[in-house]
């Protein structure tokens, strides 16, 4: 079963060894929009430089290897690369390659690190967001040391309903525990980062769901800085603007039908 659902989830453009992009995006039209109208989706990508190129390269060589068979190799798609000339660079990043292992993930890993390394703020935009209960304890737990914890996901414009019923199901228990939730209303909201303190962050393709955590290869870009967080945290608020803070009193009315929904969706979540 588990070699059955593994799958390369990475989004990976690099260009002569240089110049890489990651991020959440596909090749579709949806894409190319403003992310607020009908048709487009929502979602957030980085384009960087450096060193983080290499293992963003790496990552592709790995998935690629796996599923032909070839190895990809020599100077024409790896140019030489001094790693000295990235001792001036102003962000200090590297590139997560999440992909399926025996024990606790490193997609796991990453996300443990940034919801208990949180002191102040921790912002999270995440479209398929369906985290364990050890994931949601550790999440009431950040608000209960007073951390501002943001969760900013999907609406019904979701494209996977049954994803956002499994989401929902386990609203009540993160409000509870003081964590803010924030759902997306014009159309499909795709990104997939976390900004912590306003000092690093995390830009990529993984979700907070077990397909991401368990099954699927993933990319993401991790970053030490002051700039590049204050960037995401504006976008972060911008998004706010355009979506329904989900208040507990109110949620707590919600009808018998989308409970059954969120209890049938819930009990499969780990194959969603």
């Amino acid at each position: 079963m588990q070699k059955a659902q593994h799958r390369s989830h990475i989004r990976v453009i690099v260009i002569d060894g240089t110049i890489g992009y990651t991020g959440g995006f596909g090749i579709d039209d949806k894409w190319y929009g403003d992310g607020r109208s009908e048709g487009h989706w929502r979602d957030t990508n980085v384009r960087f430089v450096g060193m983080a190129v290499r293992q963003l390269q790496a990552t592709f060589t790995v998935c690629w290897a796996e599923a032909t068979g070839h190895l990809l190799t020599g100077p024409l798609l790896f140019p030489r690369v001094d790693a000295g000339d990235d001792a001036d660079a102003p962000v200090l990043a590297g590139l997560l390659h999440a992909s399926p292992t025996i024990g606790s993930t490193s997609a796991e890993r990453l996300f443990v690190l940034m919801i208990t390394g949180a002191q102040k703020r921790l912002w999270i935009s995440n479209s398929y967001f369906v985290p364990t209960a050890a994931f949601r304890s550790l999440l009431c737990a950040a608000a209960s040391r007073g951390v501002d914890v943001r969760i900013l996901t999907v609406s019904k414009a979701s494209d996977v309903k049954s994803t956002w019923y499994a989401g929902r199901a386990r609203y009540e228990q993160l409000l509870s525990g003081g964590v803010r939730i924030y759902e997306y209303q014009p159309v499909m909201m795709h990104a997939k980062t976390i900004v912590v303190d306003g000092m690093w962050s995390s830009v990529g393709s993984m979700n907070a769901d077990n397909r991401s955590m368990s099954f699927n290869e993933e990319s993401n870009l991790v970053m030490l800085d002051e700039d590049v967080a204050a960037r995401l945290e504006k976008l972060f608020e911008e998004d706010i603007r355009y979506s329904k803070e989900i208040e507990l009193a109110e949620f707590r009315k919600r009808g018998m039908k989308d409970r059954l929904f969120e209890h049938v969706s819930h009990m499969i979540r780990r194959v969603l």
